[in-house]
């Protein structure tokens, strides 16, 4: 057996997807060469040297930086994301205690458990310190 065949209506009723998709990618394309033809093609030195604030870049822009910076960004975005799912279920939530009992408010503690675990977790570990104890000395 073959594939069935598309209904003679199929086409009709998805030609607008590909109508957007074709103004798409030919505005991005007119765009993109009349981007080319009017802009300025005057490069000097300084127009290529990085930009730093006003401030004349020294060094290499190669600059190694500690991970731990990186590690703490991420376990706040984590603590912040996770902490704005409590908002939605805050609420809502005397109607769904009314509904369910205290099933709401039990999920809200072990979701709250998780997250002092989590920060436990990330305290004794030391990730929360700019600067470890080992790296003191």
């Amino acid at each position: 057996m073959g594939p069935t065949p598309l209904p003679a209506s199929f086409l009709p009723a998805h030609a607008s997807v590909l109508v957007f998709l074709v103004v798409g990618v030919a505005f991005l394309a007119v765009n993109l060469v009349l981007w080319r033809i009017i802009r300025p093609s005057r490069f000097s030195e300084e127009k290529l040297t990085t930009y730093e604030c006003g401030e004349n870049p020294t060094g290499s822009a190669w600059v190694q930086f500690n991970i731990r910076f990186y590690v703490f960004a991420l376990i706040f975005i984590i603590f912040d994301v996770e902490s704005v799912f409590l908002l939605p279920w805050a609420v809502v939530f005397r109607r769904l205690a009314e509904e369910q009992g205290l099933l709401p408010y039990a999920e809200g503690l072990v979701f709250i458990a998780i997250l002092v675990v989590a920060l436990a977790y990330v305290w004794r570990k030391g990730d929360l310190e700019w600067v470890r104890a080992e790296d003191r000395t």
